[in-house]
């Protein structure tokens, strides 16, 4: 029998985040005989979770124990792991902030700026949020000094780095973003199956990519694809890319010139999603601009050249914008509803099995790899994720503070990187620098704005907002950012970010 161990999850009512994980869990053999702890400060919210949870170990008769509370410090008193997925005040909260900023024209909210255009993804208005994580990581220093906290929620570049820095807690970022290094296998299964089977299949992989991207999948030898990423969370790229050996950006290119306008074409009639961006002309011209391709999440930051308005986010991004454009935010706050409304349905319908209705497989998420490996000493750089009909070995990239893993990136920066974890912990394999143009137009503003951010909601004053605003392209004078700061200030359940900024 695996040793116990005590399994923290602060908002844990983000039921289906949650209950993915706790299938990898219950999967998990290490990890059986563990006590997992659910909290949220929403009932609704923590009774669908533990209510699934408790139904799913009966159903499949696992020695795991579920506890469900509204106290944080009961949650993470003598807890091994500790894992956040916590948005203070919910989405709506800061769609209304959005919503203001825009009427004193900050198009798309204050906290869009050079690189960081994720709707979700708040940092200068995120006072609450980075103020929760202070707390959890303060409770964790007194109840459970020797933890692991994982941090989910958004933003995690800037939370990883303020919990790294001014606590002693043993901290990583989680995003799943990494694994967007895909898409360049997907440019390779078309490319070959162009070349070795005298197929164009691009047009089709953009309306019905699982069917004909199947065939040509097939073609590829997983174990020959050879891959690199650096960068920051939200702002990492494909630094290497190597198909048995050789450089593989032959075929992206070839793709580009060969096949690209034929492939937009076909995704702008048929694409259901705005999150459907691995190909899409943002992402070319953000690898034909800077030299190499962006990863996941980073094709939905940049510059203001892909988001000036709505037409200019349709232009790049597709018919919806992108998940962070008006169309793509509306529809990401409606599948947030859907989901727990489903995940309702699932918890209290009794007359039907729970793992009948979530299937009992892996979801390809990383964090319990992480605590499987730490917990039970089981040292891995990578792990199985799902590649068409099989299982693929993928490195394990997670945010931890840099430390001379990348020497041109500062060392008190949380980077999002390759790692080795065993039972002493999660390990930066060191790599090269980043390339000099990502280095000077990518990271350093982005990490200029970490400061920033980090600075206003740390030690607060009415002046880290104006500075945030002064240099913004949308500011154009004085009045607009003190009309904009009062306003957002005097939103109800603002006072005490109110306090905090005066």
């Amino acid at each position: 029998m695996p040793d116990e161990a005590k399994i923290a999850f602060i908002g844990a009512g983000s039921a289906r985040w949650t209950s993915r994980i706790l299938i990898d869990i219950f999967l998990n053999e290490g990890l059986h005989n563990s006590e997992i702890w659910l909290m949220d400060i929403d009932d609704y919210r923590l009774n669908i979770i533990s209510t699934l949870a408790k139904r799913y170990i009966e159903e499949v008769k696992l020695p795991i124990r579920i506890h469900a509370t509204k106290n944080r410090e009961e949650a993470i008193k003598d807890a091994d792991f500790v894992i956040s997925t916590a948005l203070p005040k919910g989405y709506l909260y800061y769609e209304k902030m959005r919503d203001l900023s825009e009427e004193y024209g900050y198009y798309r909210g204050i906290n869009s700026v050079e690189w960081n255009y994720v709707g979700d993804y708040h940092t200068i208005w995120g006072y609450y949020l980075f103020k929760l994580h202070m707390d959890i990581a303060r409770d964790m220093e007194e109840l459970a000094p020797d933890a692991w906290l994982f941090i989910v929620s958004n933003p995690v570049l800037e939370l990883t780095t303020m919990v790294a820095r001014e606590t002693k807690v043993k901290v990583a970022g989680i995003c799943h973003g990494f694994l967007g290094y895909r898409t360049a296998i997907d440019v390779l299964a078309m490319r070959l199956a162009r070349e070795e089977l005298g197929k164009n299949i691009t047009p089709y992989c953009a309306a019905h990519r699982v069917k004909y991207y199947r065939e040509a999948g097939k073609l590829i030898d997983p174990a020959e694809v050879e891959v690199e990423m650096s960068g920051l969370n939200h702002v990492i790229w494909l630094t290497s890319f190597k198909y048995k050996g050789e450089d593989a950006y032959r075929y992206l290119d070839d793709w580009i010139k060969e096949d690209s306008e034929e492939y937009w074409a076909v995704w702008r009639e048929y694409t259901t999603s705005p999150w459907d961006l691995d190909l899409c002309p943002a992402a070319i011209d953000m690898y034909k601009t800077y030299g190499y391709l962006p990863v996941g999440d980073s094709v939905r930051g940049g510059t203001w050249k892909y988001h000036w308005d709505l037409k200019t986010k349709q232009y790049w991004y597709g018919p919806y914008g992108g998940p962070d454009s008006e169309i793509g935010c509306a529809i990401r706050i409606l599948s947030v509803r859907e989901t727990a409304e489903e995940m309702a349905r699932i918890a209290f319908d009794t007359s039907k099995p729970v793992s009948q209705s979530i299937p009992l497989r892996p979801s390809g998420e990383i964090i319990v790899t992480l605590i499987d490996s730490i917990h039970n000493d089981k040292p891995t750089d990578s792990y199985e994720i799902p590649f068409l009909d099989r299982q693929i070995r993928t490195p394990i990239y997670v945010n931890v503070m840099n430390k001379g893993g990348i020497p041109n990136l500062p060392d008190d920066v949380a980077v999002e990187t390759h790692v080795k974890v065993d039972g002493k912990g999660i390990h930066p394999i060191p790599r090269g620098g980043i390339p000099d143009r990502l280095y000077k137009y990518s990271m350093l503003p982005r990490i200029t704005r970490v400061e920033w951010a980090l600075e206003a909601n740390l030690k607060g004053g009415r002046d880290t907002l104006f500075q945030w605003l002064i240099v913004d392209l949308r500011t154009k004078n004085m009045k607009q950012i003190e009309d904009v700061i009062d306003a957002i200030l005097k939103l109800p359940r603002n006072e005490e970010m109110a306090k905090h900024f005066s």
